[in-house]
């Protein structure tokens, strides 16, 4: 069998449950409260989402300490625009109320991660540069972390701006045959562990399927007050997917809970110690900027939460998966 990290990857679910001698119910809510004690106080709201589900199939406790669902409206005529924020030394936030954009700025440029809509990308992301006092033809590369339109809309207005764009294969292709009215043109394929390197950082990339086949998870090198930290963004979350008789919904929750153990690892090598994801509540976002904008000196950053938080996010990411599974595959 396969293995990612030294780890064994998900065998036979009738296996696993046989050889445990519990039944799939009490299976279910083993991960369930696994994911519970992984999410902790800190990551509530991606392990209410990601275990609705299961949590519903065997009527297990609901969830408590979920944050806010997105940040707050503060201009009515387009109820999805946020302001632009500097959350690190390097790294920009330029996203909407409920999805983000990261722009990390380096000696050379930068390089963005995710485009939004297509009808928000502008404001968002060349406003939101101005406002902070940024050139936007700084850009130089956009990262897609997969093909849905809410994360790579935007991709065709900035690759006309002048941004390589790169996707996987697999979200290249998702892409030029979804029904996006503007499409860019198929630029840079990433591969797992890909580096990408200008001026001064080095940002990688790596395949994580599950939420696509395709999805992109990224490592960027952040820094607070001239402090180095990995942040970490976990390219895709929900389980939305389709269940489809050659894209079958039991393999890609296998892809994607074998996706967070390989994503793990690759955190753990490199020491992130920042979490963040390309919607606003997964990370706690809605609650973090406005404690950034409170912030003052010597207080903690509130991105940084530590490698094990980092690492407990993933756990919850991947006992969820299991759950979902044997849910489903059970008939639960």
């Amino acid at each position: 069998m396969k293995t990612i990290s030294g780890l064994s990857l998900l065998g036979s679910l009738a296996l696993s449950c046989a050889v445990s001698a519990q039944t799939p119910a009490d299976a279910v809510h083993s991960y369930i409260e696994a994911a519970r004690t992984f999410a902790g106080n800190d990551h509530a709201f991606v392990f209410g989402r990601l275990c609705e589900t299961p949590i519903a199939s065997v009527n297990a406790p609901p969830v408590t300490g979920e944050v806010p669902a997105a940040l707050p409206v503060i201009d009515p005529e387009r109820e999805w625009y946020a302001e632009p924020a500097k959350v690190f030394d390097d790294l920009f936030f330029l996203g909407q109320t409920g999805f983000s954009v990261w722009g990390l700025r380096t000696t050379d440029g930068i390089i963005l991660v995710d485009a939004i809509f297509d009808y928000s990308v502008e404001a968002e992301v060349i406003g939101g540069l101005r406002k902070l006092g940024i050139d936007p033809a700084e850009i130089k590369y956009l990262i897609i972390s997969h093909a849905h339109g809410d994360h790579s809309g935007g991709a065709a207005f900035l690759q006309k701006q002048g941004a390589r764009v790169i996707m996987s294969e697999a979200d290249w292709d998702l892409y030029e045959n979804s029904n996006a009215p503007e499409k860019a043109s198929r630029d840079i394929v990433a591969t797992d562990g890909m580096e990408i390197t200008l001026g001064d950082s080095t940002v990688k990339v790596f395949i994580t399927p599950g939420h696509t086949h395709g999805t992109i998870s990224t490592l960027l090198p952040v820094h607070d007050n001239g402090e180095p930290h990995v942040a970490a963004i976990w390219g895709g979350t929900l389980f939305n997917f389709r269940d489809n008789p050659d894209d079958p919904r039991d393999l890609r929750l296998r892809d994607y809970a074998q996706s967070a153990v390989h994503f793990q690892a690759m955190t753990a090598i490199n020491g992130a110690d920042v979490i963040l994801s390309n919607h606003t509540a997964y990370d706690g976002t809605t609650v973090k900027l406005p404690l950034l904008n409170q912030r003052e000196i010597g207080d903690p950053h509130p991105y940084v939460i530590g490698q094990d938080a980092v690492n407990r996010y993933l756990k919850v990411a991947e006992s969820c998966a299991i759950a979902a599974r044997i849910a489903e595959a059970s008939g639960l």
